[in-house]
């Protein structure tokens, strides 16, 4: 067998590179349908300050660390653990990431899969004259009655794993530099759209008018998960992408950048769709159903409607490949690096695992509803496991690491280039990674399997 060359290890070629292919890792479908909704119900404005300072009290560190993991070994998650840690059991925690990384990218790119259904929806005129109910319908059928759940998901895989197969800078980087300037370009046109529709006012109210009574436990709990999930920290992303980072990057001002691009998207997002949900006095209700029910319904009424249509769903797949890449990117490097294989026969490899667990997951509405574990079919197992067990248990082993049983010299050095940056910051940083994040995450994590209820 052909083995893995680590002195022809890929990287990424710029800084600008770094900052798209992570910003689109940690963009994703989250972001397009989940966050907006999560604001306006908990309190708006108030929501999104307590989001922010989250993210940089929390959220920043967590990625930096993940960030020093990456960069320091060159290797893959589990490969990271064994270089950083030789004969210690750390390697588990990037086991668990790459086991994450499976179940995700199986529900994942199901997801990405139906987002092609309705573009293809859109350019057919398939939504036209159609009643919500109807629609509803229409989405159930879909999920439930066919075979076009798994058609869809092995298009969006095949995309994903032909960008991968160009490896990190002709592949990720390249593609990366290209797809999230045009989904920021959509988003400011839908925007600008949405603002204009009469009404539009309510929607931005619902959106950004702070109102501190609805902030409970229960809404900080859910702006620091919305905060881990976000960002793709847990999940073997973080620490891959880390890996191909050159030594001149500044680790610190990566992860900002990034954090803030992915709050940007997520906030662009409330503005394109919320004025327009309350311009067509539609009551907003969360996930699945604003996106696949509710917006085609108000694209109908809209003057110019399937344009919008269509660039929103485009938005969405854009979204949902950029992520999709990174995940795959994940196993591909564990594949490569660890099995000591070539890349081209890791991704294939990594993709047929992937048609496996993925058409299963695709088709567990329908034909494939009756295998289930632990009373949920493969969809909900992948996602309820990763959100609740594996991303946040992940991210609390990685700061504990890195804070107490990794040399602080060593994450120094690492943040601060071999000392020429300040990284002022340092000591602070050093205090979250230590007391503030495993605290927090230790809230979510117990919260998520029900241990904990605030």
């Amino acid at each position: 067998m052909s083995g893995f060359d680590f002195s022809k290890r890929d990287s990424f070629g710029s800084r600008l590179g770094v900052v798209a292919a992570a910003a689109g890792s940690a963009v994703g479908l989250g972001n397009i349908w989940r966050f907006p909704y999560v604001l306006g119900e908990n309190g708006g404005g108030a929501f999104l300050i307590i989001y922010l300072v989250i993210m940089f009290a929390i959220g920043i560190p967590v990625m930096m660390s993940e960030l020093v993991i990456g960069r320091r070994s060159q290797r893959n998650p589990v490969g990271a653990f064994r270089v950083l840690a030789p004969g210690k059991p750390w390697y588990l925690v990037g086991m668990m990431g790459i086991i994450s990384a499976f179940m995700i990218l199986a529900f994942y790119t199901a997801v990405a899969g139906w987002t092609l259904e309705y573009i293809y929806q859109t350019l057919t005129g398939g939504f036209s004259g159609k009643s919500s109910v109807e629609l509803t319908a229409m989405f159930d059928s879909f999920r439930s009655e066919s075979l076009r759940p798994a058609l869809w998901f092995s298009v969006f895989m095949i995309a994903t794993s032909a960008i991968v197969l160009g490896g990190v800078r002709k592949g990720i980087e390249k593609s990366t530099k290209i797809m999230m300037p045009l989904l920021f370009i959509l988003l400011l046109v839908m925007c600008i759209k949405s603002l204009t529709l009469p009404g539009a006012g309510k929607g931005m109210e619902f959106l950004f008018k702070p109102d501190f009574s609805k902030i409970t436990g229960t809404t900080v709990l859910m702006a620091l998960g919305q905060v881990f999930f976000s960002l793709s920290i847990g999940m073997g992303t973080i620490i891959t992408y880390g890996s191909y980072i050159q030594k001149d990057n500044n680790l610190a001002g990566t992860s900002v950048q990034v954090s803030l691009i992915d709050t940007a998207v997520a906030v662009l997002a409330g503005i394109a769709i919320f004025p327009a949900v309350f311009a067509f006095g539609i009551s907003p209700s969360s996930g699945e159903a604003l996106t696949f029910i509710v917006l085609p319904g108000i694209f109908q009424q809209m003057p110019g409607g399937m344009i919008f249509a269509f660039m929103f769903f485009l938005l969405l797949a854009l979204a949902a490949l950029t992520s999709t890449i990174s995940v795959l990117e994940v196993i591909v490097a564990y594949f490569s690096e660890q099995l000591r294989l070539t890349r081209r026969k890791a991704i294939i490899l990594a993709t047929l695992s992937m048609f496996v667990l993925g058409i299963t997951a695709s088709l567990s509405l329908g034909l494939t509803s009756r295998i289930k574990l632990f009373g949920l079919n493969t969809f909900d197992l992948f996602n309820t496991t990763t959100a609740n067990i594996l991303l946040p248990l992940g991210g609390l082993l990685i700061v504990i690491f890195l804070g107490w049983f990794f040399p602080g010299r060593d994450v120094k050095d690492e943040l601060s280039n071999g000392g020429s940056l300040k990284a002022r910051y340092y000591s602070l940083y050093r205090f979250i990674i230590r007391f503030v994040a495993p605290i927090a995450i230790t809230i979510v994590f117990l919260n998520g399997i029900g241990l904990l209820k605030i």
